[in-house]
């Protein structure tokens, strides 16, 4: 596997790209801090079998005129490649994002339009080449209109409608998309909010994500227990919805 991966430097992210690396695939940075980058390369070809290099780039989910120049620059150093992987994102309560609507507008924006705008960027250069994976993080957060998430949530249910459709659009083109819906997982986005029952940890869900990407899932939930937590979080009424505080 040849993976691009945008927003390794940290968390769930970074779990990925160092499972990936151990592994031997050979992979391609993107993300904010050339800095922090370039030690993430570091630490990722120091775990790689092989010590291949590993390439980075800036790019910037606030900035789309980063996205074509970064992803240039990931071909020019894989010499192609056939895996997209999107873990960035933008994360704030709902209290905060109540009370500043700028805020608000950012997190929406870099949550649902860029991260479009960005993938499909990713998914021409995929088809181009007959296809490939294409992995994106939404959250459980998207599945139903809760009050706790009520913004952040809408920005990940439209980023979910969105990979579905693709998946449906371009399946037989080669395009394997996959939409990963965490449930709550402690990392530094997650620092300082109470842990909810069920919470998991990074590794945890890397595992279970490289296994999905592995069988050629569709969607897949992350500790996967969430699955059947939203099931039932589906299944109630809106007048229950109301009254409860999750």
């Amino acid at each position: 596997m040849k993976a691009v991966l945008l927003g390794a430097t940290t968390g769930m992210g970074r779990a990925i790209a160092r499972q990936l690396a151990a592994r031997g695939e050979e992979l391609f940075l993107l993300g904010l801090a050339a800095d922090d980058l370039a030690k993430s390369a570091a630490d990722l070809a120091a775990r790689s079998p092989s010590h291949t290099t590993v390439g980075f780039a800036e790019c910037d989910l606030e900035k789309p005129e980063t996205f074509a120049p970064a992803l240039e620059a990931a071909e020019a150093a894989l010499g192609g490649f056939d895996a997209v992987i999107v873990t960035a994102a933008m994360f704030a309560t709902q209290d905060a994002l109540e009370e500043d609507v700028e805020l608000a507008r950012r997190l929406v924006t870099v949550n649902y339009a860029n991260t479009v705008v960005f993938c499909e960027h990713a998914r021409k250069r995929l088809l181009a080449r007959g296809g490939g994976k294409l992995v994106v993080f939404s959250s459980v957060a998207g599945e139903r209109g809760r009050k706790p998430v009520a913004i952040y949530g809408s920005s990940k249910a439209g980023i979910s409608a969105y990979l579905e459709a693709l998946d449906h659009k371009f399946y037989e083109q080669g395009l394997r998309v996959l939409c990963v819906k965490p449930g709550f997982v402690r990392t530094g986005m997650t620092a300082g909010l109470k842990a909810p029952p069920f919470a998991g940890e990074p590794e945890e869900v890397a595992r279970t994500v490289i296994a999905a990407m592995d069988r050629g899932d569709s969607v897949v939930y992350a500790p996967r227990v969430w699955s059947a937590v939203m099931t039932v979080i589906r299944a109630l009424p809106r007048a229950i919805m109301r009254k409860v505080s999750f």
